[in-house]
């Protein structure tokens, strides 16, 4: 076959003859990539059929939810009570997040598991120091420096590793594709070759993933379609605390989330984390709330804070950092209809103190208690809790997970709850800890101002 040219959005996978600024299928700019397309390329469809046989599904082997724990609880949540064997999983993050952090220490806690280390981006040298600074990485722990799939692959069965990690994915590469490493091609036939090797071996294949400008996995949509869980490292630089969320779990839920502490020794699990949040909060400010949100099972209390000053400007401002802004202008809109609070007049900002990103609407409620704190200058009672969401006319409506989010105040020592009354009245079992019902964000605010 002759060698001709294709081009390749980066994005979304679609091809084109010519180059193209803008790609017509996922409105990108600049994404359109020249390759080369030769024999190489269409090598493998001369291959033999597979010699798989059909089964009936009581014949097929195997016991039931078989699952190999990594030493890393924050992990284990994520990934829905530990790793699959045969499963193939992507993490993502931006550079300098923790990821391969995170992969050395998993190696550590996996080592009985004959664990593999395959870097593409690090020299062996490399890798040693930065085992060295973790100090925990055992001595024996097998490391390989290759972007070569083919060679990879071969490692992996001569080593039978029941764990394999690529560090990363867009440094990979196969020899008779003719394009580079990182192109969408080569990312999505690697990929396919490790998916193989991984149902056919029942080894635990990690693939570490770069992310885009937009905080998006680079490389193609399908990329998150093949693999089988998909787990996002996030995190501020300014802030110690990294946060694990699975937003693609076959084998799991993907509302959990793990939370770590960056350390000079590496990762360290965050088993509390609403002690860290409110450590450092200042108890008798105007303007802060605390908030009991759920994280997949895992309650947390959170500090939001809101300041609202008169504004300088013909229009003022709406500004938010962990919560959404659009959420917070319907918030802004109910206490101005319904309360007669003229917000429009106030420049208001919002923040979600640790770092955290909310979308729970059960902290609503805490939203506007610490918006209107702010807007009178009234501290809060430093020992409130506020759960609930709010609706379009005022009323407060009820929340799940309550009575997990009531034990997480009551164990940290908090004295009252203010909370919907559908919640309330359903409580199963007895709490020490006050529960104020409200039906309407007025008498909320009236309780809490009293």
């Amino acid at each position: 076959m002759k060698s001709h040219s294709r081009y390749v959005c980066q994005n979304c996978g679609a091809t084109s003859a010519r180059w193209v600024g803008k790609c017509s299928i996922c409105g990108a700019w600049e994404t359109y990539v020249e390759e080369i397309i030769g024999s190489g390329s269409t090598k493998t469809k001369g291959k033999s059929h597979s010699s798989n046989a059909v089964m009936k599904l009581a014949d097929i082997a195997g016991s039931g939810n078989v699952r190999i724990m990594t030493g890393i609880a924050e992990l284990d949540r994520v990934l829905g009570g530990g790793i699959t064997p045969g499963s193939l999983i992507l993490v993502g993050g931006d550079p300098g997040i923790g990821k391969s952090t995170l992969m050395l220490q998993l190696c550590a806690g996996l080592q009985k598991h004959n664990p593999l280390y395959i870097t593409g981006e690090e020299s062996l040298f490399q890798i040693k120091q930065r085992a060295a600074r973790l100090a925990s990485i055992p001595n024996d722990l097998l490391l390989l420096a290759e972007t070569n799939i083919s060679t990879m692959l071969q490692a992996i069965k001569d080593t039978q590793a029941t764990i394999a990690i690529i560090d990363s994915i867009q440094t990979t590469y196969h020899e008779e594709i003719n394009s580079t490493p990182g192109t969408v091609t080569q990312v999505r036939e690697c990929t396919a070759l490790l998916m193989q090797t991984a149902k056919k071996s029942g080894t635990a294949i990690f693939l570490v993933g770069h992310v885009t400008k937009d905080g998006m996995i680079a490389g193609p949509k399908v990329l998150e379609h093949m693999v089988d869980t998909v787990l996002q490292f996030e995190g501020e630089k300014t802030y110690a605390y990294r946060l694990l969320r699975a937003i693609k779990n076959r084998y799991g839920s993907t509302n959990e989330i793990g939370i770590f502490e960056m350390v000079e020794g590496g990762l360290k699990e965050v088993h509390n984390p609403s002690e860290i949040f409110l450590a450092q909060r200042h108890r008798h400010d105007s303007g802060t709330a605390i908030v009991a949100t759920v994280e997949g099972t895992r309650p947390m209390l959170i500090e939001v804070q809101a300041l609202v000053s008169p504004t300088g400007f013909s229009v003022a401002q709406r500004t938010s950092t962990g919560f959404d802004t659009r959420r917070l202008q319907m918030i802004l809109a109910v206490l101005e209809k319904r309360l007669g609070l003229e917000f429009r007049k106030c420049d208001v900002f919002v923040n979600v103190a640790g770092g955290v990103t909310l979308d729970d609407p059960a902290v609503d409620l805490g939203i506007a208690a610490a918006l209107v704190s702010s807007w009178k200058d009234i501290p809060l009672h430093p020992e409130t809790v506020l759960i609930g969401e709010i609706g379009l006319s005022g009323e407060i409506r009820p929340v799940s997970h309550f009575e997990q989010r009531c034990s997480e105040a009551e164990k940290l020592g908090f004295t009252t709850v203010i909370a919907p009354a559908a919640n309330t009245a359903k409580l199963t079992k007895g709490l020490s800890i006050a529960c104020r019902s409200v039906e309407r964000v007025s008498l909320a605010l009236t309780t809490l101002f009293s």
